[in-house]
C-alpha cells in the first residue's frame, strides 16, 4: 500500500491560486518603465508576458508539473507486508577458554579427530543459528578475558568472529582466569535492560590465573540476575600409544568439576559434562530446552521510496516549459 510520510504538505496543492487570488499582478507597462530603459528590451519583455496567454498548452504544462511536485514533496512510499521481528529480550554471552589445554585432540567431528576448540565452534555454531531473536556475544579468555563479539543481534557475525579464534590468541600463557571471564560478562551485562541474562561458559581445566576467583564472580553474577551455565570440556580417558607401549591417560585431569558445579548452582544454572562430541550437541539442545527463545509480537514493514518518480516528471516538464518560453 501507499503511504505518505508528511501528507500535511499536501496542503500546500492551492498555494498558487491564493497568490493570483489575493495578490493581484502588478502593472507590467510601471515595470517596463522604471525598469527596461530600451525599447527592445521593452517588447522581449512584453513577448514574455504573452506567451502563456499565445500557448496555453505551456500553462498546463506548468500546472502538471507543479501537481507532480506536490505529489512528490509528502514522499510517498511503499510499504510491503509485515515481517514478524523475533525479539526475546535475552542477553546470552559465550564464554569460551582459548587456553592452551584446548589444543587436546579428544573429540571426533566427521569421522576426524579434532581438537577440543575445533568441536566446540562445530557444535556452537548450531545453537548459535538456532538463537533467533537472542543478543549474543562472545568472550575468549585465557590468562586474561577479552570481549570478542559486544552484544548484537547479528547470529552470522558471532559465527564468523567465533571461527576466527585459535588457542593462544588472548596471550601464549597457558593459565585459564575463570573468575576473570565471569566478572567481565558481569560487566558487560549489568547496565543491560533484559528480561533474561545468561552466560555459557565453556572450559576445560581449572581456575590458574586472573583476580577474581571463579566463586567470588558467580557470588558477583548472582546480585546482577546472571544466570550461568558450566560446560566442563574433555574426555574421562584416552589410549595412548607408543614406542613404549599403550598406555590408559586421563586428559580431563586438571578440569576442576566442583568449582563449575558451585558456580552453576550459586547463578541458578546448571552443570554440564561433555565428553565428546555426542555429548557436547546434547547440551546445546538442552540449553535451548532450558533457554527458550520466546519472541514478542514485534513487526516490520519494508518500504520502498516512490517520491523521486514524480519529482523526475516535475523537473523534466519545467524545463521544457523553460525552454519553450
Amino acid at each position: 500500500m501507499i503511504h505518505f510520510a508528511w501528507p500535511w504538505l499536501w496542503l500546500i496543492l492551492p498555494l498558487p491560486w491564493f497568490i493570483r487570488r489575493f495578490f493581484p499582478a502588478a502593472n507590467t507597462a510601471e515595470q517596463a518603465a522604471l525598469k527596461v530603459p530600451f525599447l527592445e528590451d521593452f517588447n522581449v519583455a512584453q513577448s514574455q508576458q504573452t506567451t502563456l496567454s499565445n500557448k496555453p498548452w505551456l500553462l498546463w504544462l506548468a500546472i502538471a508539473a507543479w501537481c507532480l511536485l506536490i505529489v512528490a514533496s509528502p514522499r510517498p512510499q511503499w510499504l510491503g507486508d509485515p515481517i514478524e521481528q523475533g525479539v526475546s529480550g535475552r542477553d546470552l554471552m559465550l564464554a569460551v577458554d582459548l587456553s592452551g589445554s584446548m589444543k587436546e585432540r579428544d573429540f571426533i567431528v566427521n569421522n576426524q579427530a579434532v581438537d577440543r576448540l575445533t568441536a566446540t565452534k562445530t557444535v556452537a555454531n548450531e545453537f548459535i543459528e538456532r538463537r533467533v531473536g537472542d543478543r549474543l556475544g562472545l568472550i575468549v579468555f585465557g590468562t586474561t578475558p577479552h570481549l570478542q563479539v559486544p552484544l548484537t543481534f547479528d547470529r552470522k557475525t558471532v559465527m564468523t568472529l567465533l571461527e576466527e579464534t585459535f588457542i593462544g590468541m588472548t596471550d601464549n600463557d597457558p593459565a585459564t582466569a575463570i573468575g576473570d571471564a565471569i566478572a567481565l560478562a558481569v560487566k558487560r551485562l549489568q547496565n543491560q535492560q533484559a528480561d533474561s541474562r545468561v552466560l555459557i561458559l565453556l572450559t576445560d581445566g581449572a581456575n590458574t590465573a586472573g583476580n577474581v576467583t571463579p566463586i567470588k564472580a558467580a557470588e558477583l553474577a548472582a546480585q546482577y540476575q546472571l544466570k550461568i551455565y558450566t560446560i566442563g570440556m574433555g574426555a574421562d580417558e584416552m589410549i595412548v600409544r607408543s614406542f613404549f607401549g599403550t598406555q590408559k591417560v586421563n586428559p580431563s585431569r586438571d578440569l576442576d568439576e566442583k568449582t563449575l558445579l558451585a558456580i552453576a548452582e550459586k547463578t541458578g544454572g546448571r552443570y554440564f559434562r561433555a565428553r565428546n562430541t555426542e555429548e557436547l550437541q546434547t547440551i546445546y539442545q538442552r540449553l535451548d530446552e532450558l533457554e527458550p527463545v520466546e519472541k514478542d509480537q514485534q513487526f516490520f514493514r519494508p518500504r520502498s521510496e516512490l517520491f523521486f518518480w514524480p519529482l523526475a516528471m516535475a523537473l523534466f516538464l519545467v524545463m521544457i516549459v523553460s525552454f519553450k518560453r
